[in-house]
């Protein structure tokens, strides 16, 4: 499986949208700006580990719960693009 931006992104904005936070209130628990956590949601950034782990905790969540919920994603999102 290869590391995928878009995984990361969406696996962030769906934890985001089921706790009801916006980009404004997650981003600033997180310590991050909107805009970095805008460009994580979109794929157009790639996120460290420290920005993963922040973004975890302020989902409150442990940080491997949030990157195994990532590889999830990735998982499913590959597996869809083979069926085409």
């Amino acid at each position: 499986m290869e590391f995928d931006n878009k995984a990361v992104g969406q696996t962030i904005r769906n934890l985001r949208e089921s706790k009801n936070l916006s980009q404004d209130v997650l981003s600033g628990l997180a310590g991050i700006a909107r805009s970095h956590l805008s460009m994580i949601e979109t794929g157009t950034k790639q996120a460290n580990f420290q920005t993963i782990w922040r973004i975890a905790l302020a989902l409150e969540m442990r940080p491997s719960e949030l990157v195994a919920r990532i590889e999830e994603t990735a998982q499913k999102q590959s597996a869809s693009a083979g069926r085409l």
